[in-house]
């Protein structure tokens, strides 16, 4: 029973990941798109050129690079440094009390994202990607 359960899970790993990568990519624009023009949020857009609007730029960008799976090593790897930095800046602050802990200082999505995009950025698109597509015409 386990090692056919096992097997029909292992038959969709591909599928789930390109679910993954997708559905994460577009997450992460989504907070871009928050971000530099203010849509569903409490917040204002930030300053053109700003530290948070370059940020948001980032997100935007990348998220979408990755949700289609195109240039989605380089946009993981911007993205997952760009949430390590969050991380550290804007949540952790440098800080060794409890505010060290993600659960404290609300940086858990940060710290997943950082952590998701390395993963994305070392293992690349996939199947459903542009990346893979542009690999089959090359070949």
């Amino acid at each position: 029973m386990t090692t056919s359960f096992s097997g029909a899970l292992e038959r969709q790993q591909d599928r789930a990941y390109a679910l993954l990568r997708v559905l994460s990519g577009l997450m992460f624009s989504f907070h871009g798109v928050q971000k530099i023009f203010g849509v569903l949020t409490d917040h204002a857009p930030p300053a053109v050129g700003s530290q948070l609007w370059v940020g948001g730029l980032i997100e935007l960008v990348c998220g979408l690079l990755i949700a289609a799976g195109a240039f989605t090593r380089y946009a993981a790897f911007l993205a997952s440094g760009t949430m390590a930095v969050a991380y550290a800046q804007f949540h952790w602050e440098f800080a060794f009390d409890t505010h060290f802990f993600p659960a404290v200082n609300h940086g858990e999505l940060a710290a997943v994202y950082a952590l998701l995009f390395f993963f994305v950025a070392c293992k690349g698109s996939g199947v459903f990607a542009v990346d893979a597509q542009r690999a089959t015409r090359a070949a």
